[in-house]
């Protein structure tokens, strides 16, 4: 997939048939300088000059010229903030904040990279970028001259045309017609109209308030045009969607004036004149040598040896322009002025150097005037780390009790707010409110710190980075009353997690350690250990900021190793557009929670109990007399010794192993008991882990059960479920399923589940190329009917199910790296037999085995596997020299792609559903992620029309050589929705 995007992004420079101008590239400069500002951490060049965003955009832009191959190339920037927009309408864009204080120095710079790099550098006082881009666009159309826009932005998309085309330079994705259409719902020549009715919230385009983007397509689509629509507003039948458009229909006419772009501009340079010219190479060494930039230099001589061109002033111009890394040791024995032991440093390269303070300064806040202090040097830096201290580590029942904050590295405060006095009981301090004590230390109220830090958090020019910041975001909503709305966030676990999955812990200690060299204050320290414990609110003022103002410290600075690691590590795109937006989605779910009714669980756990004491009496029937079931010492003893069964083995206990395994070996063998007492287990199991335990887990507050997901915890990117754990529900036992009976919906509601039908199939026959497969699922041909047909030559219209049935599970096996023992053991046969099956499946389809042999190598030489959509899988002992832990590594290496894949597309589609279920005005509320299946909870009116938005929007989250198949039910409960 990756492949075909960028191959299609690079023939944009072809020349349309009949045309043979040269291709004309106007690329969006400031829409360059922002994505390049936020992606890359702070960075200042040998004078202090900051130039994170020079050296963004100058990447940005020699990938352009070394991509495209470009004939023609300008870049066009914004001039002032005053145009004949505001003319029209003063308050357009007027709530866009002032550009942070580190970018303004570097906007000349970028216009000097332009100027280095020989391209056109275009403004126009009292105009946009996007009208200039427009007007140019246009003249080189009705010259005949293809034209590609190098930008994302949503205004430029009316442009789009024949000959007019965009390209996303960050997705290397082209943007033609078809894409428009399917952001927008209409083609680009009608996107004015639909902007006009949607209004933007960010450049303050007032719109016709109520109206979303579908919504509008919809009613431009139907009436043609804006003026049409306003004109015929009294037809339409919706009450208030008819007074909004009558009432506001000025308001949309002035939206349009302000989202149509200007395409007849004065232009500053003739379009015949925006050529690329070859630069001079001295300069732009010399220019980059000024910026630090020892990188960007290195790529450069290396374009000019190949081309037999390197001159003298690029071999002089590879000096040491940042600190070698001899010195690195040095500035991080600096690191700060506690007692400090060296720890050794990830080897990491790049342009960037973190930030190592010389000494830190912690400070604890306990009145309002200091609390705005460190909001205002917030605000004015742009970026803030947070982080919460509380009791308890559940969202929904943590008590909160303090916050603290890091405004650059060195320099953090913490804030307390429910302190009690240390001294106090245990007992008494555990009921006392925030900060209420007569002896509590001084500190600020919860309420009144929520309500000044509120602007800040929800400020959306300050980014808000936090360590796993979905649980500081569940936190301070709760405390806020639910509806704090914090954004934009930035998490360094999940930056961590998308570079090393499965490589490394992404706990905080340890990337401190890792990435800093730093060893952090420990939690026991604090706190104490065992009986001795106290609970945070506890812990004195002076420790408490110690240990927490270092929290927010060292996660702002992992967060600038971090941003920069991940655009080199290449991992921008999954971050952002997958594991990023995802933090708030989860955030929600958790807080929604899902109902379970305990009347359902105690009447389960009684009928359990009985089920148990029947299997339990005819265990020891079977035995001859009562023994401890539970016990696999005793069990080992009357199986081996007593009754004399084959196959007991003692391990270093002196015990008899009784694990499953050994006791599904033997129950089919015939041996009734052994069957008996895993019928025991099971049941044991769903009643001690669901039933018992369900019930204490609803929340009192809200009648609910709230999981928690861990976002960084697999190696392939699957969300993993606990406290409770309602992923690991066993679903193919009868008994497993009744208890997806006790999670129902509330009253109007049905619970909606929708999941994805054989992904990981789908996604084998598309990532192996196996046409058959592929054919099969175009087709919608029964899988395991089809393979069954095809390995064991059998014609469709004679086949059994025994037949189908090994077929399936070859095939589910097969994704598993299953043995041929395995395969034996699930199906009844002899592994000879089996192995048989497996040989003959390989035969029929050798594009999957060498499929498996490739991907089995790739891990062997890099360590790790890749997903369609980037994510790396870190596959630890792939070169083990033990053959068992080697051929367990390597099923890994085999199923982490197809298993990672599968997880990249579900996490998109969970990020897509909340905005598409709200610009369709639909309530449903998403409850849950168990693996391939998303449940929500839907009023009964809306169902039907969520479900088929739902499938809608999962079955197009991914684009494969396979169909994408969502199947969806409904019912009062899970287990009848499943």
């Amino acid at each position: 997939m990756t492949t075909d995007t960028a191959t299609a992004a690079t023939d944009t420079s072809a020349p349309v048939a009949g045309q043979q101008q040269a291709p004309l590239y106007l690329v969006d400069g400031s829409g360059f300088i922002f994505r390049a500002y936020h992606a890359l951490p702070p960075l200042n060049r040998p004078d202090g000059t900051p130039v994170n965003a020079v050296l963004g955009f100058t990447n940005m832009l020699m990938k352009l010229l070394a991509d495209q191959k470009a004939d023609a190339v300008a870049v066009v920037f914004d001039s002032k903030r005053e145009n004949f927009r505001t003319q029209i309408y003063a308050e357009y864009k007027a709530h866009r904040p002032e550009p942070p204080e580190d970018l303004r120095p570097q906007f000349a710079l970028i216009r000097e990279a332009v100027d280095a790099f020989c391209l056109p550098c275009l403004q126009l006082e009292g105009y946009e970028a996007d009208d200039l881009i427009a007007t140019y666009a246009r003249l080189a159309n009705e010259q005949g001259r293809p034209v590609t826009i190098v930008s994302s932005d949503k205004d430029l998309m009316q442009l789009v045309r024949d000959g007019i085309r965009m390209m996303d330079p960050m997705k290397n994705k082209l943007i033609g017609p078809e894409e428009v259409a399917e952001k927008f719902g209409v083609p680009p020549e009608k996107v004015v109209d639909v902007q006009a009715l949607a209004g933007d919230s960010v450049d303050n385009v007032p719109g016709v308030p109520g109206i979303g983007v579908k919504t509008a397509a919809q009613l431009i689509t139907e009436y043609g045009s804006l003026e049409a629509l306003l004109e015929r507003a009294h037809e339409i039948k919706q009450a208030g969607r008819r007074e909004k458009l009558t009432t506001f229909a000025d308001q949309a006419r002035i939206s349009k004036q302000l989202v149509r772009l200007d395409q007849h501009v004065p232009v500053p340079v003739d379009v015949d004149e925006l050529k690329v010219r070859e630069p001079d190479h001295r300069k732009l060494i010399d220019w980059l040598k000024i910026q630090g930039f020892r990188t960007v230099i290195h790529k450069v001589e290396a374009e000019l040896a190949e081309d037999g061109r390197l001159v003298d002033a690029a071999a002089s111009a590879a000096g040491a322009l940042l600190p070698p890394p001899s010195d690195a040791g040095q500035a991080r024995a600096q690191l700060n002025n506690r007692s400090y032991a060296p720890q050794p440093v990830e080897a990491r390269s790049g342009d960037f150097v973190p930030v190592r303070p010389a000494t830190v300064e912690y400070v604890t806040v306990t009145d309002l005037d200091t609390l705005d202090g460190w909001i205002a040097r917030a605000t004015e830096a742009g970026v803030v780390a947070v982080d919460t201290e509380t009791v308890g580590l559940t969202p929904m029942s943590a008590k909160l009790v303090g916050i603290s904050m890091s405004v650059e590295p060195g320099r953090a405060c913490y804030i307390p707010l429910g302190h009690v006095d240390p001294s106090a009981p245990a007992a008494s301090a555990g009921g006392l409110d925030f900060g209420t004590a007569p002896s509590a230390p001084k500190q600020i109220a919860v309420e009144d710190a929520i309500s000044r830090l509120r602007p800040l958090l929800e400020d959306p020019a300050v980014l808000k980075v936090g360590h796993n910041v979905k649980f500081d975001l569940q936190v301070l909503r709760k405390a806020a009353g639910g509806d704090l709305r914090i954004a934009p966030l930035d998490d360094t676990m999940l930056l961590s997690y998308v570079l090393g999955a499965g490589k490394h812990g992404h706990g905080m200690d340890e990337l401190a350690v890792r990435l800093l060299g730093h060893s952090c204050v420990s939690y026991d320290s604090v706190t104490g250990t065992g009986k001795a414990r106290i609970t945070f609110d506890r812990v004195p003022l002076d420790k408490a900021t110690e240990y927490a103002a270092e929290d927010a410290d060292i996660t702002l600075r992992l967060w600038q190793v971090l941003k920069h690691d991940v655009v080199q590590g290449r991992a921008v795109t999954l971050y952002e557009t997958i594991e990023r937006p995802l933090i708030p989605v989860i955030a929600e779910m958790e807080m929604a929670g899902v109902l379970v009714d305990p009347a359902v669980l105690k009447a389960m756990s009684a009928d359990f109990a009985v089920r148990m004491a029947e299997t339990e009496a005819e265990i020891h029937r079977l035995a001859g007399h009562p023994f401890n079931v539970g016990s696999p010492k005793q069990l080992g003893e009357v199986l081996f010794e007593e009754m004399g069964i084959k196959g007991g083995k003692k391990g270093k206990t002196g015990a008899y192993s009784t694990d499953s395994s050994v006791l599904e070996a033997l129950a089919e063998q015939g041996h009734d008991i052994c069957q008996k007492v895993l019928d025991w287990r099971q049941i044991s199991k769903l009643k001690s882990t669901y039933t018992d335990a369900l019930g204490s887990q609803i929340n009192p507050e809200t009648g609910r059960v709230h999981t928690s997901f861990a976002l960084a915890l697999t190696s392939t990117g699957r969300l993993s479920s606990s406290e409770p754990n309602l992923q690991n529900i066993p679903i193919r036992t009868e008994e497993g399923r009744k208890i997806r009976r006790a999670f129902v919906a509330a009253p109007g509601h049905l619970i909606l589940s929708v999941d994805y039908s054989q992904i990981e199939l789908r996604l084998v026959a598309d990532m192996a190329g196996i046409p058959a497969l592929k054919r099969a699922f175009q087709e919608n041909i029964d899988i395991h009917a089809m393979t069954a047909s095809q390995v064991f030559g059998v014609p469709l219209d004679q086949m059994t199910g025994e037949i189908r049935r090994r077929a399936k599970a070859i095939n589910f096996g097969i994704i598993y790296g299953i043995s041929s023992f395995g395969l034996g053991r699930q199906l009844g046969i002899m592994p000879g037999e089996a192995g048989a099956f497996i040989k003959q499946y390989f035969e029929r389809f050798p594009e999957l085995q060498n499929y498996m042999e490739t991907t089995k190598e790739f891990a062997r030489t890099h360590g790790y596997v890749e997903t369609l959509l980037g994510r790396k899988c870190w596959i630890q002992g792939i070169q083990e020299k033990n053959a068992n832990r080697r051929a367990y590594a390597e099923r890994q290496a085999i199923n982490a792609p197809v298993q990672g894949t599968a997880a990249d597309i579900i996490k998109r589609a969970m990020v897509r559903l909340p905005p598409a279920l709200k610009d369709a005005g639909l309530n449903a509320r998403m409850l849950l992620q168990v693996h391939d299946e998303l449940l929500f909870e839907v009023p009964e009116a809306e169902a039907e029309a969520t479900s088929r938005l739902v499938r809608e929007v999962m079955e197009g989250a991914a684009t494969l050589g396979v169909p994408l198949v969502a199947e969806a039910g409904l019912g009062p409960n899970w287990d009848e929705a499943h």
